[in-house]
């Protein structure tokens, strides 16, 4: 009997002694959530309390005690908040940035530490690469001059990039389309009129930013008697010392009841390109070929001929002249664009959102970071604003996911559980005084 209730005290103190230690994590989990309520991207660490059971005698309770198990609370997500920095960047949702450390942005994909971030403050270093102050480096998919990012690897970082804009500080946009949107006079090829051309110059950019003109020639082919509604056109190009045109079309309108003004034919001359089905004229200039939208036959856009003024009212063109980096900002989708002060975008880089199956099961690191482990499983790269994940949010950081409140509420109750954890100690150590009072 004296044996069952001596097992039964011991185990009273182990239980008390291990209420001690677990409210002990408890309390450094509130300390370090409380210490971090400001950091941002910081992610909530949480002491999960088990009870163990040990089988002893029916007539002999043993207490099992109690076990603790700490963990980052990571799949919960902060508030977003508005800054003034294109590059300030979070995660609206589910999901992490991928980035590397400083040792990573000089090493082989496959030697480079992948780790995760919710959000994150970048700047561009003295070498052009986006990073935070406590030193992790923004990584993304690379994008071809046609915004795309081509074939990549989803389940590793194997094709992912340090962003680095320092190649980016000045870019040219050369012209590769312009649309045609002009009205020609029908009484311009009325037997008597001037038979006048109309001269149309139109700006173009070349591969190395420079402004060029296309000069484009409208002369009316004017009849002894009635309207031809046919018109020869010409275009020079000012970038060649050739004074002969580069391209010509003869144009002929139709003036039936229901497609009056439309384009009936194009006859393009020797060397001239010209598609039908899309009504483009393919010019062939020495930065490369440039599509001109003249009109297809029947269409109702590109060049008309109604009884109005010459009207080239709706000409467009793409391209820019050579820019200066002005600023680079990120959209939903993810894609990092460098805005010039010229006006003209591009897509530099595609900035993928990272997930696992458990996101608590990741491995947190220093900086707000988190690397895949055993337990969080496999990663995969989605584009932003797809399948599970959130959209990706410039000018913004996300806030920790520490409530202050709930934290104080729960810093009683440990500094109670601890002191009541405490009292069973210095219980079970006067009972044991006493059973060994009882054996003299």
């Amino acid at each position: 009997m004296t044996k069952e209730l001596s097992m039964s005290i011991s185990s009273s103190l182990n239980a008390g002694v291990m209420g001690l230690n677990s409210n002990a994590s408890r309390l450094s989990t509130i300390s370090d959530n409380i210490a971090n309520s400001s950091t941002y991207g910081y992610k909530r660490s949480v002491a999960d309390f088990s009870s163990m059971v040990i089988n002893g005698q029916a007539s002999a309770y043993s207490a099992g005690g109690v076990t603790v198990n700490t963990f980052k609370d990571i799949q919960q997500t902060g508030s977003l908040i508005n800054t003034g920095n294109s590059t300030d960047i979070a995660v609206g949702g589910r999901g992490l940035l991928p980035v590397t450390d400083g040792a990573g942005v000089n090493s082989l994909a496959s030697e480079r530490e992948l780790m995760l971030l919710p959000t994150g403050s970048f700047y561009a270093d003295e070498s052009g690469n986006l990073r935070t102050q406590s030193g992790m480096f923004l990584l993304g998919w690379a994008v071809d001059s046609d915004g795309d990012i081509g074939t990549v690897s989803r389940n590793s970082g194997a094709n992912l990039q340090p962003v680095n804009i320092s190649a980016s500080q000045y870019v040219a946009s050369p012209t590769s389309r312009v649309d045609l949107g002009i009205n020609l006079p029908a009484d311009a090829t009325l037997a008597g009129a001037s038979g006048q051309p109309y001269d149309l110059p139109i700006e173009y950019f070349d591969n190395i930013g420079r402004a060029q003109t296309l000069s484009l020639s409208f002369a009316p082919n004017v009849p002894a008697s009635g309207a031809t509604n046919q018109w020869t056109v010409q275009v020079f190009d000012s970038a060649t010392s050739d004074t002969t045109p580069i391209a010509e079309l003869v144009m002929t309108f139709t003036d039936d009841v229901d497609e009056g003004g439309r384009i009936d034919t194009v006859a393009p001359a020797t060397g001239t390109v010209y598609d039908e089905d899309t009504g483009i004229m393919t010019l062939s200039l020495p930065h490369g070929d440039v599509d001109v939208l003249v009109g297809e036959p029947g269409g109702t856009t590109g060049i008309t001929q109604l009884s109005a003024p010459f009207s080239p009212t709706n000409v467009t063109k793409d391209g820019a002249p050579i820019g200066d980096l002005q600023s680079v900002e990120i959209d939903e989708k993810g894609f990092l664009q460098a805005v010039y002060n010229s006006g003209y975008r591009r897509a530099l880089y595609q900035i993928p959102v990272g997930d696992v199956p458990n996101m608590n099961g990741l491995r947190a690191k220093d900086g707000q970071a988190f690397s895949v482990s055993a337990e969080s499983g496999n990663l995969y790269l989605w584009d932003a604003a797809t399948g599970p994940v959130g959209d990706v949010a410039g000018y913004s950081l996300m806030e920790s996911t520490t409530d202050i409140a709930a934290e104080l509420t729960d810093l009683i109750e440990t500094q109670r559980a601890y002191s009541s954890n405490a009292k069973i100690v210095q219980t079970v150590d006067e009972m044991l005084q006493e059973t060994t009072n009882l054996k003299r």
